[in-house]
């Protein structure tokens, strides 16, 4: 029989009308006759757009409204299928033969064989139901009541996220209860006397449960445990605690319980409109440094002011030197606390910064360390009238004070700057690239508790310089591309110029980045000085498939030997250590870098490399790195050093992860790590296994397990798969 719809048929958003918290009457719409198939269409209700489709539409009388065949009923983003609907005006109430298959505008799906409703559908009773919310959580029930329009009241209930079939009819887990009740206002499920079961076993008992219905994100409870075994704390198992304090905060309580260790982590977040900030600790009382209390605060937040302006802060601070790595928190060893005031515009930059250092390393002294650092930048860039090109003044402050009273390590310090850059290119002949750039910088110092530097220095360094590139680009019959440019610069600047104890650049790096740069030194307190030409070659290849190949080599060469690097910079002599490097990027997750520095010997100052591979199933990252000794930079051993992390997605369900630290030089790991992950439509668990084999005088080797498992639908959010049915 042909499908025919009802005219004016308002009995569509009657069906559907608890989904919309609006209820408009039935009996209005009826009219007496019948409507026979092929004539008819789908009307607009006063709700919206709404329809009635059946095999066959009839009215008997005035007092009752039956479709029947395929009957499907739309309105307002639901749908409702089923066999047969009737409208009894007497009695005022639908009838409703299944399999009646409903789903709501918000994924909620309802499914029953039969069905007694008012017309609101506020109140009623569902037969042989089920309820699946947010397309995850499933709830099969003898019965289903529908009270108020807002509870939906379930007996004899069985739940559960997991795909169940004739021949596997047990779910992984289920929870089976005596009566569960839906409140759709506040999204929030209570069992009453629920028993979980895990492949069919009863696990545990309790008298009532509530929990989130999957559609809240955030909602006050406990969330599943996590259980680790470790060879300095023992067994111990975690208990999260969330409590949701409105829309933008949250607090998460952790209660870790130990053999050897009673803890309470906690971890605060609150969003603003400005920005936000997290706040994460732990208190812990344990046997593993003697007793007493031990604990640790991160905290971090960043927020956007008026005008332009960002304020940034974050805190660092743990109660002695192993507490972080004992429970696995973090392997730093220097905190940082700081807090930043900053602006930036178009030509217009400016920082204010105060930090606060602290040390945890083996041997470290922090009265002779700066312990409090500050500084103000200012940056204003602008075009010279007349003379053209691109100039920047900046003004640059730093203050640092240690709590030693002693001459010379309790050195403190205060310094100004000001800094005026500039530079212009051309280009002339066959494409030639000519750049001059200048640069003066004048530096006032004032230094405390060092008798070996006098209470106030005072410098200017003019720099000057000549930059000349020619780019040569060649273009490849398959479509792709390569470019040669050979760079010189040619650098003026003093060779006597007033030295001052380096503090602001003690890291200093020599790359492809600041080969052909004025000065290597990142800060202000070390300068390069005297006459120098940075040379180099720099080579790429673009090719039509998206493969990319780089490399870059030069080194830098002066009139006169320059003193002050350190031995691993490669930077020391009249002629650097020569610099190469290579990068290659590939369109299938393929990226390659590396880079060496190396004298003419062929004698290896640093060399390290990076292998990334990132594919549908597999992520790898592997790097090597080897130093020379330098004490200068707190290295006082060759440093030769390996590491390794790997994903590998075995499979949909299965996943493994590893990852490896080794030190060649001690020719020993450091460190090791293997995991599995294993999940399916409505479980997943996690399985890892942890080794640091290093020790120290606060730190000990230690092996940790931990087991963390998550049920889908309830206390996780869903994977990628199908939706099937529950067992009963």
């Amino acid at each position: 029989m042909a499908r025919a719809g009802l005219r004016a048929a308002r009995l569509a958003p009657a069906l559907l009308a608890a989904l919309t918290g609006t209820a408009p009457g039935v009996a209005g719409a009826m009219q007496t006759g019948t409507t026979p198939a092929g004539q008819g269409q789908a009307a607009q209700s006063t709700q919206g757009p709404a329809s009635l489709v059946a095999d066959k539409v009839q009215v008997e009388g005035n007092r009752r409204l039956i479709a029947e065949g395929h009957v499907l009923v739309t309105y307002q983003g639901a749908r409702l299928q089923a066999a047969k609907v009737i409208y009894d005006k007497a009695k005022d109430r639908l009838a409703i033969s299944g399999p009646i298959h409903l789903t709501t505008a918000n994924g909620t799906v309802l499914m029953a064989s039969s069905a007694d409703l008012s017309p609101d559908l506020r109140d009623g009773i569902l037969r042989s139901a089920r309820l699946v919310l947010d397309r995850q959580l499933q709830l099969a029930a003898a019965q289903i009541n529908r009270v108020g329009g807002r509870y939906t009241q379930m007996t004899k209930t069985v739940a559960s996220s997991c795909l169940v079939s004739d021949s596997n009819p047990t779910p992984l887990w289920e929870i089976r209860a005596s009566r569960v009740v839906h409140d759709q206002q506040r999204r929030q499920l209570y069992f009453d006397n629920p028993r979980f079961r895990l492949f069919g076993v009863p696990i545990f008992y309790l008298p009532r449960l509530r929990i989130p219905d999957p559609s809240l994100k955030r909602a006050t409870g406990f969330l599943l445990p996590s259980f680790g075994n470790s060879s300095l704390l023992g067994f111990g198992v975690s208990m999260p605690y969330f409590i949701a304090l409105g829309d933008s905060r949250d607090l998460m309580l952790t209660p870790f319980l130990a053999t050897r260790s009673t803890t309470l982590k906690f971890r605060y977040r609150q969003a603003l409109r400005s920005g936000g900030m997290e706040w994460n600790g732990a208190v812990s009382h344990d046997k593993v440094r003697g007793g007493g209390l031990r604990g640790y605060l991160f905290a971090n937040g960043d927020f956007a002011l008026r005008d332009g302006y960002r304020l940034r802060f974050n805190i660092q601070t743990v109660s002695d030197a192993a507490y972080l790595t004992d429970y696995g928190i973090s392997n730093i060893d220097r905190l940082q606390s700081d807090i930043e005031l900053s602006r930036t515009r178009r030509d217009d930059y400016s920082s204010a910064r105060l930090y606060s250092f602290h040390s945890i390393r083996a041997g470290d002294n922090n009265a002779t360390l700066p312990g409090v650092v500050a500084g103000y930048t200012r940056i204003h860039r602008f075009t010279l009238p007349g003379l053209g090109g691109q100039g920047s003044l900046t003004f640059d402050s730093f203050g640092l004070l240690r709590t030693s009273n002693q001459d010379v390590v309790g050195r403190d310090e205060a310094r100004a700057s000001i800094r005026l850059d500039w530079r212009r290119s051309w280009v002339i002949g066959p494409g030639i690239v000519v750049s001059a750039l200048a640069r003066t910088t004048s530096d006032l110092y004032a230094f405390a508790q060092d008798s070996q530097v006098p209470g106030t220095v005072a410098r200017t360094i003019p720099v000057g310089a000549v930059e000349l590139r020619w780019p040569l680009v060649k273009a490849e019959r398959g479509g792709g591309s390569q470019v040669l440019e050979p760079i010189v610069q040619l650098i003026v600047s003093p060779r006597n110029v007033p030295s001052v104890p380096n503090e602001d650049s003690t890291q200093l790096a020599f790359d492809a980045g600041n080969l052909w740069s004025l000065d290597r030194y990142p800060g202000y307190d070390g300068i390069e000085y005297g006459p120098r030409a940075n040379v180099g070659l720099r080579w790429t290849r673009y090719s039509a498939s998206g493969w990319t190949l780089g490399a870059v080599a030069g080194r830098v060469f002066r009139l006169q030997a320059r003193q002050g690097f350190s031995a691993g910079s490669g930077l020391g002599g009249a002629r650097s250590d020569w610099l190469t490097g290579v990068r290659l990027a590939s369109p299938h997750g393929l990226s390659l870098t590396g880079r060496a520095i190396f004298n003419d010997q062929l004698t290896l100052a640093r060399s390290e490399a990076q292998l990334g591979w990132t594919t549908r199933k597999v992520t790898l990252a592997t790097s090597y790195i080897w130093m020379v000794a330098d004490p200068a930079e707190n290295l006082p051993t060759n440093t030769s050093e390996w590491a390794l992390d790997a994903n590998w997605r075995v499979s949909s369900r299965w996943t493994g992860r590893a990852s490896w630290r080794y030190d060649f030089q001690a020719d020993r790991a450091t460190s090791a790590g293997l995991g599995l992950n294993w999940h399916n439509e409505c479980l997943g668990v996690d399985l890892y296994l942890s080794r640091r084999f290093t020790s120290s005088t606060s730190v000990a080797a230690t092996t940790n397990l931990a087991l963390s498992v998550d049920l889908i639908g309830i206390a996780g959010r869903a994977v990628s798969g199908d939706t099937g049915t529950c067992g009963g």
